[in-house]
């Protein structure tokens, strides 16, 4: 029976067991599904595990999507411009890293019939998926992306990927056609984003890149200020359905029946 997991810290939260096993019962493949919490320190152990087929495809989330990359042996065009990992296989012997979030927002926000070109966007957060989100927008021809986040100095690493990345200071107001949460600020119900979202009212689109729980504190403010909202799950969804082509080479099926298993 082959072997997949999703690795990460924390991982409780992650639904994608549920999707992919879904996926692999419909596809009559044996094989099953699992999420594992893991600390950088095991990482190189983990990879040896792929190394040795003990482990035939693996998805990395928060904190390891680039954490991982020292113990691959190839990354994909996507991966190497990002500098961030999210699938990962074995092929011809080699651990082979690729980035299947940039497609998955993309295909997201496309979902949401809101148009970026030309749009103005705020990006909350630095860390794992924001890489993929900035190489998406550039791709979906936003007019501006605009950076904070609570530690300045780690968002000013990102402008090596992107030369036009403009950063500012947490909190900063100014006039932004869409906001996206990409922090893991909203996995517990109970947190703030300790903004302000009332000034922000010109914005048109409040998207959060979490997904469960389904409605985060900072969607509920922007439904009250009578903005567009969107969670995180189609994104996830989208980017789950291209790791499982990678690894066993069908399209899966993406249905009402599949949103309905997500929700939460």
């Amino acid at each position: 029976m082959k072997k997949y997991l999703v690795i990460g810290n924390p991982i409780k939260h992650s639904l994608s067991p549920e999707l992919h096993n879904y996926w692999i019962r419909k596809n009559d493949i044996k094989g099953l599904y699992n999420r594992e919490e893991l600390d950088e320190k095991d990482l190189k152990k983990f990879f040896l595990k792929i190394k040795k087929k003990e482990i035939d495809g693996v998805n990395i989330t928060v904190p390891f999507k680039k954490a991982a990359i020292p113990y691959l042996d190839k990354l994909s065009f996507e991966a190497e411009k990002t500098q961030s990992v999210n699938t990962v296989y074995l092929k011809n012997d080699k651990i082979i890293g690729h980035n299947t979030d940039i497609d998955g927002f993309e295909l997201a926000i496309k979902e949401t019939n809101y148009d970026v070109r030309g749009k103005k966007v705020l990006i909350l957060g630095a860390g794992g998926v924001v890489p993929s989100i900035i190489f998406a927008l550039h791709k979906m021809k936003v007019s501006n992306i605009t950076l904070s986040n609570r530690t300045k100095a780690k968002a000013e690493n990102l402008k090596s990927l992107s030369n036009d990345l403009e950063i500012v200071d947490w909190g900063k107001v100014s006039n932004f056609d869409m906001i996206i949460n990409a922090t893991s600020i909203g996995l517990k119900k109970e947190d703030k984003l300790n903004l302000d979202l009332s000034k922000f009212s010109n914005s048109e689109f409040f998207y959060d890149v979490i997904y469960n729980p389904k409605e985060t504190n900072f969607l509920k403010d922007g439904k009250m200020l009578g903005k567009k909202t969107e969670n995180g799950k189609k994104m996830f969804i989208y980017q789950a359905a291209q790791s499982f082509k990678i690894w066993h080479g069908i399209e899966p099926l993406i249905n009402n029946e599949v949103i309905k298993l997500l929700e939460v």
